[in-house]
């Protein structure tokens, strides 16, 4: 049986979360490959909201696997202290499998991440403070903790003293922070041991082992295409591939295995923090579409920057991914504009650019070319097929299937679990 992966398009925030709980109930196992903390997606069921960081959004379907991959970053205090709160609401999460090959997120990195973005001052990326992108930085430097560590205090004890032996002369003499001590760090870390222990296993195994049987798996990415670290708006991405070829890396489960990739895509844009946004409003319409969209970020707060549908980016996000379905998301919150701009192309110093610019000053100096479609209104949030949107709303799905160039297999029409059209079955 291969296996499926689900990507965002834009700059995060698209909605993967609603999309991985759609197709929960078909699938056995739903693995978060990439990425932190320093994300979430929010999923409605029924009056309930749930806001995860760390956890798979598969663990709220009952029957599901959820699995943390060796390509994610974990924070052992946020990871309990989610889990706990989904016990608290009657969640089950003792299903939960964490790769012993993910790496830890040390507390050290936490405030590493906060100091260097003050020191950066106006060159800030716009990071979370999470930690995520110094652990990312210890695992390339090879100087990371793994989750096996923590079963061998020896080790343990001699990764994090290696860590430490930079650390603390960036603490001291450039940050003007005090020295961590190894003692403090080791002892936080095996609090949590006796209970991960059971939770961890070779992923990769696993993985196998269930699509030889006949089992169906998702990879779940965190962020999205344009923030990925090789093919995102570079520098201001994540740490991570939380594209599809990352799903491969970030699971253990190589491309042969893989032959759907759906690339979650909100009916306008959206991103959280620093760097280029050829569309982004700062007028009324932009507060209007923070507003009616909720557009905060589940992980920080922040107000998302928000802006026009950008069908560059959504061409960019199909070949660099090899989507086979887009999943458009938030319709609903288009609904009342008179008419609906969408960026069909860049104007560059005069020069016209269907697809995305091959460099970074081209892109930050990028001007939208938009079309303008007919606007639509009314609630469309109870909506289940095709039929039942406006003319207009049909429209502009149809037109942003052929602007982006995979075919458009559900389409969001609300925050609730069940407020979605679906066009193509998206696991056969």
């Amino acid at each position: 049986m291969p296996a499926i992966v689900l990507v965002g398009a834009q700059w995060g925030d698209e909605g993967k979360g609603k999309a991985t709980d759609l197709l929960g109930s078909a699938v056995d196992y739903v693995v978060k490959f990439n990425g932190g903390n320093n994300a979430g997606h929010t999923v409605v069921i029924g009056n309930e909201t749930y806001a995860l960081h760390l956890l798979p959004s598969g663990i709220l379907t009952p029957g599901v696997v959820p699995v943390i991959g060796n390509g994610v970053v974990v924070d052992l205090g946020v990871l309990f202290e989610e889990i706990n709160a989904l016990e608290s609401r009657g969640i089950d999460t003792s299903s939960l499998v964490v790769s012993a090959n993910a790496h830890l997120l040390p507390p050290y990195n936490r405030t590493l991440d906060k100091v260097v973005e003050r020191f950066l001052g106006s060159r800030r990326l716009g990071t979370t403070g999470r930690g995520v992108g110094p652990t990312y930085a210890d695992k390339m430097a090879r100087v990371g903790l793994r989750v096996q560590d923590l079963f061998d205090e020896k080790i343990l004890r001699q990764k994090v003293e290696g860590a430490l032996v930079q650390k603390n002369q960036l603490f001291v003499k450039v940050y003007n922070r005090r020295a961590v001590s190894v003692d403090e760090i080791v002892d936080e870390l095996l609090v949590y041991a006796d209970r991960l222990r059971p939770m961890v296993a070779d992923t990769s195994l696993l993985l196998t082992k269930a699509l030889d049987e006949g089992q169906n798996v998702m990879l779940e990415g965190g962020q999205a295409t344009l923030l990925d670290v090789d093919h995102g708006t570079y520098p201001f991405v994540t740490s991570s591939n939380p594209t599809a070829g990352g799903a491969c890396t970030g699971s253990g489960i190589p491309p042969t295995r893989i032959d759907r990739v759906i690339t979650v895509m909100k009916a306008y844009t959206t991103r959280v923090g620093e760097g280029p946004f050829p569309t982004e409003l700062t007028d009324e319409d932009g507060v209007r579409l923070r507003k009616e969209g909720g557009e905060f970020g589940v992980t920080t707060g922040r107000p998302r920057r928000c802006g026009w549908l950008d069908a560059v980016v959504g061409r960019y996000a199909a070949r660099i991914n090899g989507t086979t379905d887009f999943v458009l998301t938030k319709l609903d919150v288009l609904s009342g504009w008179e008419r609906i701009p969408v960026c069909v192309a860049y104007d560059v110093d005069g020069v016209r650019h269907d697809e995305m610019p091959m460099t970074q000053t081209d892109f930050h100096h990028a001007t939208p070319i938009y079309e303008y479609f007919e606007g639509w209104e009314g609630d469309i949030s109870g909506a289940r097929s095709l039929a039942d949107l406006p003319g207009a709303a049909r429209r502009y799905v149809e037109a942003v299937e052929q602007m982006c160039g995979a075919p458009v297999s559900a389409v969001g029409v609300g925050p609730g679990r069940d407020s979605v059209i679906a066009l193509r079955d998206l696991i056969g």
